[in-house]
This record gives structure tokens, C-alpha cells and sequence, in this order.
């Protein structure tokens, strides 16, 4: 009964809760037993506390709310997202052992919600990274392929709710840290429009582009669970004063099929007509039929051109690094976290220095050190400042776009998850991997993966963008793709992934 459960849709868990069929605290001990009989291979999680877990979810219970919205249904949350009392480290041995004295707002939202939280995924080292090869703790494998990456650095969410560990978690997406790991497990993952969804309480990485978002089995799944985590709040100077839009009832009418009058624009830069370079056959012969789906339920295609998007790369590798040099400042052993050397012989800049030597990964050592240089006097201009008008470039592509079409779309990866450790001596090679999610990210319009089939036995994603505030257009359109897909192969798409014997408990914290 419990891998029943744990391979089930989140809002099919909220059917049998509300009619009886299960308790939180079955549902609760089913993903907990599946966590502590796989996630020693998997690594996914970071820090799991069963007690705690089985505490809540006996409280629902009794309460007698199970199935109300989102009440009984556990999550996992990435372990950027700041968490009263529970161990959130962003990764980093530089935060080993903290635990926040207060909940970001994602997490509040989610407790206000009555969910369960089963624990903190593993992720790469300050969401830097795209294959959760930089996590200072454990790597993360991709349960489709145990040798491969789950990309990143949101891979611990994606892996366990690819591998039932979760019925659906939170990750975040600064260059597509969302859309990329669920492209390369079978899931759907959104970017809200930036600023939809409050950074307050999330580790900042950069914070002109970070943001929460859903990563979960289905598109309803995702919107149900971004109508939880959304909306204005005060304590985020960049939160937009609008209401949520009504997600869930976009998926399910785009889940009718019916798409007549949607004006659907490939990108020519992201894997269109004669920008295929870098990009595989398998992935742009599955996006293809995935646009031969669309066209079927009544849209209209054609191929748009948005030019300042092949630059969406340097880009964002100037601007955001740039961010993380001045975010990572605050680590520096004297209020909270790691600090090395203070053995009373040495000076405060060199108990600061050593501190961070031996906190930070080598990639946030990368990224400081690249972000400090852009910023320095003399460079600032020619590099960030340079970097941030070719910001402004790509939003006026989207713009343009969008005054041709109603959403833009494209592979959400280039490739397939490719195997662990082929990248992580060739960073080049490694940021190429959000080729096609960065451009989104650079203007804070949202955008959604959906899964689009399978190339050499690994998942494809299709990434749909629409304008800022347009979260619902995603939804409806990848909610219309996906019931397609279901019905052409007869099964949900995570039905397809080869399931592994369980392994001996342990490995979680």
C-alpha cells in the first residue's frame, strides 16, 4: 500500500485523505519508510526528522482537516529555504548545523497549510551549480539513471519527488534551477514571475533573479502547490502587490485539450531553425512532436526571433556572480555559522579568511572571486554594466515576442542529464546546461518544464514562457501538453521510470 501511495499525484493523495482512504500519518510513514530504504543511494535529502514529521502530520489528524487543501500532504523543501528549528545549511559547510530562529515565508505559507514536512533536500552549494555535484555533503543521483546527474542545483527536490521520496517539493530557480533538474527527472517545474513569490527567508544567492517555485509529478500538482507558496508580502522589498492568479483551474481547463486561438512561438534562438548547435537530436526530435501536439488541439505556431538571447549566457555569469560576491560577504565566521582560527593568536581578518578558505566550495570560490572582479573599479563598467544592458536587451526580445505570440517556447535543456563527474572540470561546459532557462530568468517572466518523452531512455522537458504575471497562461498550456501525452502513451510519464529495488536504510541525517 505505501509505494502505492508514495507514486501517487499529490492531488490524488488529497482525494483519499478527505474521503478516509489514508491518514497523514499513513501517507506521512509511507514516504519516511521509502526515504530510509533509498535515499542512502539516492541522496536526496539533507536532514529528515521522522518524529518530528510524524508529530505534525498526528496533529492533522486529530484535527480532523486531512485532505482540506493542502492539510496532511507532506513536502520537501530545498535547503536554501530558511526553516525554524530544522538544520538549513544552503549546501555549505559554512552554515553546517544552523538552525534559523524564524521561517521564511515559503515555508510559513507551507505551515500555515497544514503540510508535513518530511525534510531539507540536498542542492548545490548556494544554488550554484547545475548538477548537485557541488553540495558540500553528499552527491545527488538521478533515480532514472543512478550514474547521472538530477541536475541542479534544485536536484535533492527533483530527485526525491522523481523517486517517491515526496509527493512534491520546493526548489528555487536564479538561472533555471527549477526548470532544469525537473527537465532532466520527468517532472514539471515553474519559475513564478519574479517577484510573485517572496524571497524573504530563501539564502540568497542573486538577488535580482532568485525565486521559489513548485517541482512536482504533475502541472495540477505544481499550480496547486504555487497557489499555496504565493502572492504579496510585506517583508519582501521586491514582492509584487497582485494576487495570485488562479493556477489550478487554468491547469485543469488547459487539461480539456482545447488550445484553438493560442498563438505558440518557437524560439529560433533556443534550438529553432538554425540554432541547433549544442543541442541533441533526440531532444529537438521530442520537442518537435511535442509542437505537433499543440498544433493538433487548435494553436497557431510559428518561429520567433529574439536575437539578444544568444548573449543570455555571459550575461547572466556576469550579473549573477556579481550579486553572490556582496550576498556571501555576511558569511564571514563572526555571527553565525563556521569560524575557524580563533584560537586567540590570530586577528579578526585572518579568523575571517580562513573561515571562508575552508567553508566555501571551490564553484562559490569561482564565482566570488569572478563576481568581485566584475565589480571592481575600473571594470565595473565594461563588465557588469555591459552585462546589465544586454539584461535589458532580452526583455525587450520578450516584449516583442509576446506582441506575436502568446507564449514563446523551447527544449529546457540542450541535452539530456548527462553522466556525474563528465563537467565538473569544465565549468564552461557545466553553465552551458541552463542555456535555454537563462533568458527567462534574466527578464522575471515565468516559465514552466513540462516533460515531452525520452531520448536514449532519459527524459526530455519543454519549456513554455509566457509574460510577467502570466503564470496561469504556463500552466493552462503545459496542462494541455501534458493530458495529450498521457493519452498518446496511456500512462503518466514517471510511470515510465524504471524502478530500483530498495536499499538498506540509512544515510539521511
Amino acid at each position: 500500500m505505501s509505494r502505492d501511495l508514495t507514486t501517487s499525484d499529490a492531488a490524488t493523495l488529497q482525494a483519499v485523505l478527505l474521503e478516509g482512504g489514508t491518514t497523514s500519518v499513513e501517507l506521512t510513514q509511507a514516504y519516511l519508510d521509502r526515504i530510509a530504504a533509498e535515499d542512502a543511494e539516492l541522496g536526496s535529502y539533507l536532514h529528515v526528522d521522522p518524529e518530528a514529521a510524524l508529530g505534525r502530520a498526528t496533529a492533522i489528524d486529530e484535527a480532523g482537516t486531512a485532505g482540506t487543501g493542502l492539510a496532511g500532504i507532506p513536502v520537501a523543501l530545498k535547503d536554501v529555504v530558511v526553516t525554524q528549528g530544522v538544520p538549513t545549511t544552503s549546501g555549505s559547510r559554512i552554515l553546517e548545523g544552523w538552525e534559523p530562529p524564524y521561517d521564511g515565508t515559503v515555508a510559513a505559507r507551507l505551515k500555515a497549510a497544514d503540510t508535513v514536512l518530511l525534510g531539507k533536500t540536498n542542492m548545490d552549494e548556494f544554488a550554484m551549480g547545475s548538477s548537485t555535484e557541488n553540495s558540500a555533503y553528499r552527491v545527488t543521483r538521478n533515480p532514472w539513471d543512478p550514474e547521472r546527474i538530477p541536475g541542479g542545483s534544485s536536484g535533492g527536490s527533483s530527485a526525491a519527488v522523481a523517486a517517491g521520496l515526496a509527493p512534491w517539493a520546493i526548489g528555487t530557480d536564479t538561472g533555471g534551477s527549477i526548470r532544469q533538474p525537473a527537465a532532466l527527472t520527468g517532472l514539471v517545474g515553474h519559475k513564478p514571475t519574479y517577484g510573485s513569490v517572496s524571497r524573504y527567508g530563501l539564502i540568497a544567492f542573486s538577488s535580482s533573479l532568485d525565486q521559489a517555485g513548485p517541482m512536482a509529478r504533475t502541472v495540477l500538482d505544481a499550480a496547486l502547490l504555487h497557489e499555496a507558496i504565493g502572492g504579496h508580502d510585506p517583508l519582501d522589498s521586491t514582492s509584487i502587490d497582485a494576487p495570485v492568479p488562479v493556477l489550478a483551474e487554468s491547469a485543469r481547463r488547459g487539461a480539456g485539450g482545447d488550445l484553438s486561438g493560442l498563438r505558440v512561438g518557437i524560439v529560433r534562438e533556443l534550438g529553432g531553425e538554425g540554432h541547433t548547435d549544442g543541442y541533441e537530436e533526440g531532444v529537438l526530435a521530442r520537442v518537435a512532436e511535442a509542437v505537433a501536439l499543440l498544433e493538433g488541439m487548435g494553436a497557431e505556431v510559428r518561429e520567433v526571433s529574439c536575437p539578444a538571447f544568444d548573449l543570455a549566457l555571459p550575461a547572466y555569469y556576469l550579473i549573477a556572480p556579481s550579486e553572490a560576491s556582496s550576498n556571501l560577504s555576511r558569511f564571514d565566521g563572526v555571527r553565525y555559522g563556521l569560524r575557524v582560527g580563533d584560537d586567540g593568536d590570530r586577528d579578526l581578518d585572518e579568523v575571517m579568511a580562513l573561515t571562508r578558505e575552508q567553508g566555501f566550495g571551490a564553484e562559490v570560490k569561482r564565482r566570488i572571486i569572478l563576481g568581485t572582479y566584475a565589480l571592481s573599479s575600473g571594470y565595473y563598467e565594461a563588465y557588469y554594466g555591459q552585462a546589465q544592458k544586454v539584461r535589458t536587451l532580452i526583455s525587450r526580445d520578450f516584449t516583442a515576442g509576446f506582441d506575436q505570440v502568446d507564449v514563446l517556447v523551447s527544449p529546457t535543456t540542450p541535452t539530456v542529464a548527462f553522466p556525474l563527474g563528465s563537467r565538473v572540470d569544465d565549468p564552461v561546459a557545466m553553465y552551458a546546461a541552463d542555456l535555454c532557462t537563462l533568458p527567462a530568468s534574466l527578464a522575471g517572466v515565468p516559465a514552466i518544464s513540462v516533460p515531452c518523452g525520452l531520448s536514449d531512455g532519459l527524459p526530455v522537458g519543454f519549456q513554455i514562457m509566457a509574460p510577467a504575471l502570466a503564470d496561469d497562461r504556463c500552466y493552462q498550456v503545459a496542462a494541455a501538453l501534458e493530458a495529450a501525452q498521457d493519452a498518446a502513451r496511456g500512462s503518466r510519464f514517471l510511470d515510465q521510470l524504471p524502478r530500483r529495488d530498495a536499499q538498506p536504510a540509512g544515510g539521511v541525517a
